[in-house]
């Protein structure tokens, strides 16, 4: 994220072994998750989309930050042109994040899902379902997400 994303991928890699190698097993799929990032940053799109199925398979039972792999998992299939795969994956992404309460992935899920929508023509689903998640927040309206929801709303006229 702060321009050397080789260094990032090699210190991620580094740190995944050694938390495996201490005997680690919960949050793998979050480190793998981040590791995906950063390959996508690299611009090794493929190697990304491998690793964020690993990551999906490290605990497919720890649940608190899957929604955000799954919405990785989707924009890696938009970048290698999946569009139908992409959708179900940021759909699944916000079903998992309203199963569990996590709001704040299924605005970022819902983000990405409707800046697909908006790409596809489907201006008002877009509109709809962003204006719904975005309006059950009533603070950290400072943060990245919400600041990108309340553009793109203000955008589609919401």
């Amino acid at each position: 994220m702060r321009g050397r994303p080789t260094e990032g991928v090699a210190l991620i890699r580094r740190g995944i072994i050694d938390w495996l190698e201490a005997g680690t097993r919960s949050n793998t799929a979050y480190w793998t998750t981040l590791l995906a990032a950063a390959q996508e940053c690299e611009g090794s799109v493929a190697d990304a989309l491998k690793t964020v199925e690993q990551a999906l398979q490290a605990n497919p039972d720890e649940l608190v930050y899957r929604p955000e792999t799954l919405r990785l998992r989707g924009e890696l299939r938009l970048k290698h042109g999946k569009i139908e795969l992409a959708e179900a994956g940021f759909r699944e992404a916000i079903a998992l994040a309203q199963k569990i309460g996590a709001k704040a992935w299924e605005l970022r899920a819902a983000l990405s899902l409707a800046r697909l929508l908006v790409k596809q023509g489907r201006r008002d689903e877009a509109r709809s379902m962003l204006a719904e998640i975005y309006g059950w927040f009533t603070e950290g309206f400072d943060t990245a997400d919400l600041e990108d929801a309340k553009s793109l709303l203000e955008q589609l006229g919401a």
